[in-house]
């Protein structure tokens, strides 16, 4: 599936990350597709209360617990900086979506990192 929602398919998610090179992008790539697999749920599934929308969003955020792994494998590990980049692009999806009113810590509040 496709990504319709235009502010979304113009999205550079996980920008920050990219730009150090202490984050690998072959397992910041695998974030990114996180990122997108949630943007297409929204599109598929259509959450139309607040709740919905946590319940994803903290689906996609243990996929992301998963990733720390990977992370640590490759040399690095999802920190400070890493942790604010991800909040901010949970908060951007959910936002892009209509879902302005989101608080950033339950849209993440499965996290462990």
């Amino acid at each position: 599936m496709s990504i319709t929602n235009q502010q979304v398919a113009g999205h550079a998610f996980l920008r920050q990350m990219y730009a150090d090179s202490y984050f690998p992008d072959h397992v910041v790539d695998r974030g990114r597709a996180i990122l997108l697999r949630l943007c297409e749920r929204i599109e598929a599934e259509h959450p139309s209360d607040l709740e919905t929308m946590y319940a994803l969003a903290q689906a996609a955020t243990e996929e992301f617990n998963r990733l720390e792994a990977e992370f640590e494998a490759a040399g690095s590990e999802i920190e400070t900086v890493a942790r604010e980049v991800i909040a901010e692009d949970f908060w951007f999806v959910a936002s892009a979506y209509g879902f302005t009113d989101a608080d950033v810590e339950e849209l993440i509040a499965t996290r462990d990192w």
